[in-house]
């Protein structure tokens, strides 16, 4: 096993992470925002306010993103399971 194999699936395990993860980060990233706007513009500082918008939207990204995610990931996970022979040599 070179070093260079090892480097190369680091890189694609974490570029599988990043992309699996993007959905439900973004999400969280806009609906924060329109939040943080709306709470600036009314003035209304309510802790419960800022929580439960983020964690259903974000429950809702991860409920449609679900089957996209198991499929990369089931990709990933095959690939990487077929390349151990090649690996071992």
């Amino acid at each position: 096993m070179t070093p260079e194999a090892i480097t190369s699936m680091m890189a694609e395990a974490i570029r599988i992470t990043l992309l699996v993860s993007a959905p439900m980060l973004l999400v969280g990233l806009i609906v924060g925002l329109a939040i943080s706007v709306f709470s600036a513009v009314t003035q209304i500082q309510e802790m419960t306010l800022t929580f439960v918008p983020k964690i259903v939207m974000v429950f809702l990204a991860l409920l449609f993103t679900l089957p996209w995610m198991i499929e990369k990931l089931t990709s990933y996970t095959v690939h990487l399971f077929s390349s151990i022979p090649m690996l071992v040599r």
